[in-house]
């Protein structure tokens, strides 16, 4: 695992979800077909050693950029229990200045994760002390010098989505008075718990003036945006990879189009296995926004495309790809690279990530990223239809 030294002299907060990831390693020979070959009621399966790390934003893109080269603080809620200690334990051994707030009302989240292979990922998941988070844990001495605020996983976060995600956008309110840019991901969300049934369009209105980068995947905001479409793709894919089926141009841009009429102004949004869209508003405030960050506006303002994934020979799991991924944009971004190669750098992370069970383990260097990239690091063979947007 690399860890270069500083590449920027920008600090950078992580804030929002953290809590400790379980992972047994299934020991099968073969890819399997279905869940129910594998578990069944009854049944005993014999399991490697679990691997234990800490997983959610705070610790999947946080590390993640702090590996890459990112002067990183944390920022998360934990309980003071027993995997509490387990969590600041792992982040001191990063040596990451971590703003952990410790509580006595709430336990310390954890997920138990079922990464079977040819499966899609299950989670067993206690939110914990991860409800209880808000405006009050984020103060303004911990913003001082803050040149970028990431956020990450509101759905799974029950004070900030409560009460029409009042809380979301008074912190976001606050991060934008003193923080030169801001950075929003959200996570999957169970149409059956108490986050499905929130009006999350309302929420995103509410929120996006106050955000720079917004970074969704495409699953999650599908369901966020129009639950009807969401449906529809379901069926279309008739149980497998959502992102397998989509047409980019018709499935993707619309809802991209919604972002812009909210106020987005960069967009990253992860489509799985088939790559990375983006696209960036043609207006004042992305001229200001490069100009924060020494960015060039030729390389950044009104810009769309989809970036392939890159291949990856030995999946493992894909738990964190798209927190690594996203950990991969913002530290090039800070660093002043083009919009493409920010991109592609996301890409590349998201597949180094794939090869271990953690998102951690399989990270390298940005620099190796982009050696590997320019010595034509071979494209995913996934057929996707993207109409008339550039892809590379």
């Amino acid at each position: 695992m690399g860890n270069d030294h500083k590449l920027s002299t920008k600090k950078v907060m992580v804030a929002g979800h953290v809590c400790l990831d379980i992972t047994p390693q299934f020991l099968l020979d073969k890819t399997v077909q279905g869940l129910t070959s594998i578990l069944s009621p009854g049944k005993l399966l014999n399991v490697g050693t679990a691997d234990i790390h800490t997983g959610g934003a705070v610790a999947n893109t946080g590390l993640a950029m702090k590996i890459l080269g990112a002067d990183v603080t944390l920022a998360g809620k934990v309980g003071k229990d027993q995997f509490g200690n387990i969590v600041k334990n792992i982040f001191k051994k990063y040596e990451c200045a971590d703003e952990l707030v410790e509580t006595d009302s709430a336990d310390t989240s954890y997920s138990v994760v079922i990464a079977i292979p040819g499966i899609d990922r299950i989670f067993l998941h206690n939110p914990g002390a991860n409800h209880t988070f808000g405006v009050t844990d984020i103060t303004d001495q911990m913003l001082e010098g803050i040149s970028h605020f990431h956020l990450g996983y509101p759905p799974l976060m029950q004070n900030l989505y409560l009460n029409g995600g009042r809380e979301l956008v008074l912190l976001l309110k606050k991060v934008k008075q003193s923080v030169t840019t801001s950075s929003l991901d959200m996570a999957a969300i169970d149409p059956k718990s108490e986050a499905g049934q929130i009006d999350w369009e309302r929420i995103l209105t509410d929120a996006l003036p106050y955000v720079d980068f917004f970074m969704p995947s495409i699953e999650e905001l599908g369901y966020m945006l129009n639950r009807t479409i969401f449906a529809q793709w379901q069926e279309r894919a008739k149980g497998k990879d959502i992102t397998r089926i989509l047409n980019i141009k018709q499935d993707v841009r619309p809802l991209a189009d919604r972002l812009l009429e909210m106020g987005a102004n960069v967009l990253m949004i992860k489509c799985g296995a088939p790559g990375i869209y983006y696209w960036t508003a043609n207006n004042e405030f992305m001229r200001t926004l490069c100009a924060r960050h020494d960015l060039n506006t030729s390389e950044w303002v009104g810009k769309e495309g989809f970036v392939r994934s890159y291949y990856q020979p030995n999946v493992v799991c894909g738990t964190g790809a798209g927190d690594t991924s996203i950990a991969a944009f913002l530290t090039a971004m800070l660093q002043g690279k083009s919009l493409n190669r920010c991109v592609q750098l996301a890409a590349a992370a998201g597949a180094c990530c794939v090869a271990a069970l953690d998102a951690l383990s399989g990270l390298v260097s940005l620099s190796e990223l982009e050696v590997r990239i320019d010595q034509g690091w071979a494209k995913e063979n996934i057929e996707i239809n993207i109409g008339n947007i550039e892809m590379y």
